[in-house]
């Protein structure tokens, strides 16, 4: 008999001590069965486990063993690898119904990008069927924009997004979750994202704090807007190292950061230089006062940006104005520009007033510092506004700050709209002058009207903030959708005292309307004393290297 193959035996050698070891049955004939004995079954083969000169070695079973262990490690691999196939393909095809229903056919507002109708009138997209019919039989739907958004063109405050415990001011039209939903295609597609920051005024509350979770690995541009506000003699050179230093922290992929000004055009030419050196396709920006600022500085260039100048994104002081994503064709050959909606942020003040008090909140014009205590001419303060110490500060009747331990040179400088005044009263007093005053002196709110329903400073946040040196402010308490307030424990002027200390800690009592945020930030150099306490970070070559530059 043949000798068996090794391969074959590790299989076949327990069967076949099997069978020598269990007798046949056939070897003991039955009685009432008249069939022949079968013959003699041949003498079973010798064990391969033997000594025999054709057994493996124990070398050999152990190399045998790995070479079929490493062939199963191929197929398994492989199996894996088709398995891997199928789900990378599976899921791009999600992403592709996914961008489908993003650019969708249906037409849509050039104004807001809602899709038009003629059937809700208060619904965003409405348009006059008769219009509508008109413009769709000439192929012109594309030129239209909404009734909402002729509103909004002439002043009205209609509201988009419904807020979290403010007010509607309107039909709700686009909830927060609906609005993060329409961008969170962007993580899928490999495209560049200009990501704004709304101002510097309010550059903590506008921050979206979940972009990784919308960009994903993709770069970003980072564009910092209204730094035309900020007060005058303002070294830049201080700001954008701190953007760049707030920017790294947050660890995004940022290829550039922009300091810019949608109203004077300032660092515009920048963003613009640097969209056409990383595009890949598509661009996707967010709000439309700098997308119209961005397509009025490249039609000098472009001819397709100048033609798209004539029906640009509706732009207003109403959160959510931009309803959907919208198209425009900007750039010469095949790259697109889109205008997406702005992920609504709850925590922000225009999340709680009414839409006739929106205005109020954004700046008009540079910020002016202002200080309390208010020192006088000579650099001296008044009797009554010594010290803070005791005292309660309302900033409208949006944000109430009590004193409750400080240094007697102790001064906060106001940083925001100088619509909303700023009022300093005894700390037993608070309580009563604000009930009284809310909605009268005291505004945003404006008016008893919407005092009646006005939820009230529910939220309140204790604050100990420490001081190491006597230069400079040791923190900033930023308020989200309104501005900040520097905190300086050697503010006011005078000569040192004794008694106060180099290092401590200054206890201060916030209180605003639920849910609007309190940031404490590092101090953002403004204005032309901050050369003097400004501390740059020191970096190696190679981190200097890997920071992400920033232009104005």
């Amino acid at each position: 008999m043949a000798p068996v193959s090794h391969s074959l035996s590790f299989s076949l050698i327990p069967f076949l001590k099997t069978l020598t070891l269990k007798p046949s049955l056939s070897a003991f004939p039955c009685r009432a069965s008249s069939a022949p004995p079968p013959p003699p079954s041949p003498p079973p083969a010798a064990d391969s486990e033997g000594t025999g000169p054709a057994a493996p070695t124990r070398g050999q079973v152990f190399l045998e063993r790995q070479r079929s262990s490493a062939a199963a490690a191929v197929v398994i691999k492989e199996y894996k690898r088709q398995d891997d196939y199928i789900e990378r393909k599976k899921k791009r095809r999600e992403r592709k119904l996914v961008r489908a229903k993003v650019a969708t056919n249906v037409a849509c507002c050039y104004g807001c990008g809602a899709p038009l109708q003629v059937e809700e009138r208060d619904a965003p997209g409405f348009v006059d069927p008769e219009t509508y019919e008109l413009k769709k039989r000439h192929h012109q739907l594309k030129t239209v924009l909404c009734g909402r958004c002729r509103l909004l063109s002439q002043g009205h405050m209609i509201t988009a997004v419904g807020g979290h415990g403010g007010y509607p001011g309107g039909k709700q039209f686009v909830s927060a979750e609906e609005l993060r939903q329409k961008l969170s295609h962007l993580r899928h597609d490999k495209v560049l994202i200009v990501k704004l920051v709304v101002d510097i005024v309010d550059f903590n509350g506008s921050f979206l704090s979940r972009i990784r979770d919308l960009a994903g690995a993709n770069p970003i541009i980072l564009v910092v807007t209204k730094v035309d506000l900020l007060p005058r003699d303002t070294d830049m050179n201080c700001v954008g190292d701190w953007v760049v230093q707030s920017v790294v922290r947050k660890k995004l992929n940022v290829l550039s950061v922009h300091l810019t000004s949608s109203k004077s055009l300032v660092g515009i030419t920048g963003v613009i230089s640097a969209i056409q050196n990383e595009k890949k396709g598509s661009a996707n920006v967010g709000k439309s006062a700098f997308i119209s600022a961005l397509l009025q500085t490249m039609a000098t260039k472009d001819p397709v940006a100048a033609a798209a100048q004539k029906y640009k994104p509706m732009q207003s002081a109403v959160p959510g104005t931009t309803l959907g994503p919208i198209q425009i064709d900007a750039f010469l050959g095949a790259g697109k520009l889109y205008d997406t909606p702005g992920v609504h942020l709850h925590h922000r003040q225009a999340a709680v007033v009414q839409a006739n008090d929106l205005p109020s909140l954004a700046p008009q014009s540079r910020l002016k510092p202002r200080h309390f205590p208010i020192p006088s001419v000579n650099g001296q303060t008044s009797a009554s506004n010594c010290e803070l110490n005791g005292n309660s500060l309302f900033w409208g009747g949006l944000v109430r700050i009590d004193a409750i331990k400080v240094l007697a040179r102790t001064r906060l400088t106001f940083y925001g709209p100088r619509r909303i005044q700023t009022t300093m009263v005894p700390f037993n007093e608070a309580d009563d002058f604000y009930q009284r005053e809310v909605g009268l002196t005291l505004t945003p709110p404006t008016g008893k009207d919407n005092t009646e329903t006005w939820p009230g400073l529910e939220a309140v946040k204790q604050l100990q903030i420490k001081y190491t040196k006597k230069i400079g402010p040791a923190c900033d308490i930023a308020i989200s959708g309104l501005g900040w307030i520097s905190v300086e424990p050697f503010g006011l002027p005078g000569e040192d005292k004794d008694d106060e200390e180099e290092t401590g800690e200054l206890h201060l009592s916030i209180h605003v309307p639920k849910p609007v945020e309190i940031f404490v930030r590092r101090p953002l150099p403004v204005g032309k004393v901050a050369e003097s306490w400004y501390e740059y970070e020191e970096l190696s070559e190679k981190e200097e290297e890997s920071r992400p530059k920033w232009f104005y």
